[in-house]
């Protein structure tokens, strides 16, 4: 998903001198604009007016995103997306614990996807979320983050092991060491026994999810703020049944 930039090289001119590189009126104007609105929209954001599980109103505030990165294949999910998750992941606590503020309330972890980390707190601020992540932006949710990189897949505090009822995952990459690696760290946080399991990428993935984690494609499909190429799927380890557009687990 990363583009990778190379340097260019030039055939020196007859009096042994590069031309000078030009950029068109409208590729300048078109740079200057993106750098603009890269410096004043470092934050962007989003209303997450929504409903919650049984009919009660989430919240009326925005949720404010940093921008996206394209240089860490960061794309944001758009609204529908962020709030259909948020309120699954909700349920799937609220299953577990009817006191989310309780000190042994089921905990959520977030595996590369911020968007859910920041609809979640902004939904249920009493819900126990850690935020993995590579993005040292996010150091700005305090004790909420810790720093990951997918290479390291078990370069971890020890506090964490096995200590989250819901761990939902966004690999980085389309790729199979991408996806093995991040399956190592789902294996790591997620409670010994039965635990719930998110994970959202590629449709080119499907088999892998299924191999590596047992998990199965639901009928839903997330949908980006800005629009990709590669068909995005979410896949889980259990039925969520008609929350989800229903599992398509394949007998």
């Amino acid at each position: 998903m990363e583009d990778q930039l190379s340097p260019r090289s030039h055939d020196n001119d007859d009096d042994g001198e590069d031309d000078p590189p030009t950029l068109s009126s409208q590729s300048l104007a078109a740079l200057r604009e993106f750098i603009s609105e890269q410096e004043s929209h470092s934050v962007s954001d989003v209303d997450a007016d929504c409903t919650g599980p049984g009919g009660s109103s989430m919240s009326s505030s925005s949720v404010a995103l940093v921008s996206e990165d394209w240089r860490l294949s960061q794309f944001w999910y758009d609204r529908e997306t962020a709030e259909t998750v948020a309120r699954e992941i909700l349920t799937l606590c609220q299953m577990g614990s009817s006191d989310l503020e309780d000190s042994n309330s089921p905990r959520v972890a977030c595996i590369a996807c911020p968007t859910l980390y920041a609809y979640l707190k902004n939904i249920e601020p009493q819900l126990r979320v850690q935020l993995l992540e590579y993005d040292e932006r996010f150091e700005q949710y305090g004790s909420d983050f810790t720093f990951y990189d997918y290479n390291q897949p078990e370069e971890l505090p020890l506090d964490l092991k096995h200590g989250f009822n819901v761990v939902i995952a966004d690999p980085p990459y389309l790729s199979k060491e991408c996806l093995e690696k991040v399956a190592r760290t789902i294996s790591f946080l997620a409670q010994s026994g039965e635990s719930y399991l998110l994970l959202l990428t590629g449709e080119v993935q499907k088999d892998r999810a299924a191999e590596l984690m047992g998990l199965y494609p639901c009928g839903f499909r997330p949908q980006h703020s800005n629009k990709l190429g590669n068909e995005f799927r979410l896949f889980t380890n259990y039925d969520p049944g008609t929350r989800l557009g229903r599992w398509e687990q394949e007998k």
